[in-house]
């Protein structure tokens, strides 16, 4: 009987502490952050499922998607939504992750599934330029420009 007062009491602390930090506001504060993490975790358990050779190698393709979304949509709870903005051709990443893991891990290694993830990439990488080259940074690229032909020309004589 000793050992189930002691189990009872346990939850009701624990009860305790829950509602006590949800009237703070911490739980909301926690949740607002965190909630990637939830998208987080089932990537994470599909690849340590696939590693643990209990599933297939497809099972990667979700599992690198929900890795990278999750990685996205925390980055956007931490520094604001408006991140967005630079952070959208990262879904198109997040697929040619998946893509490659699956390639990469896979027996056959279809050469075809690399194609994918490479053009899906390549398309993510030309959008996160557009996305760069089309805000602020044009001009840090234009000085670093400025600055590597400078060199060129005033810099100690090398033979090219």
């Amino acid at each position: 009987m000793s050992n189930n007062r002691y189990t009872v009491g346990f939850i009701i602390v624990v009860a305790g502490i829950i509602l006590l930090l949800g009237k703070l506001g911490v739980i909301e504060f926690l949740w607002s952050v965190f909630w990637p993490v939830l998208i987080l975790i089932p990537g994470l358990l599909l690849h340590a499922l696939y590693f643990s050779r209990t599933l297939p190698s497809g099972v990667l393709v979700p599992g690198g998607i929900l890795v990278t979304i999750s990685v996205i949509f925390l980055l956007c709870t931490i520094f604001g939504w408006k991140l967005m903005a630079f952070l959208w051709p990262g879904f198109p990443l997040a697929v040619a992750v998946g893509l490659y893991e699956y390639y990469l891990f896979d027996k056959s290694g279809s050469r075809s599934v690399f194609v994918a993830a490479l053009i899906l990439a390549a398309v993510s990488a030309v959008s996160f330029g557009i996305v760069i080259l089309s805000t602020g940074a044009i001009y840090v690229v234009a000085l670093a420009l400025i600055v590597a032909g400078a060199l060129m020309i005033f810099g100690k004589r090398r033979s090219w």
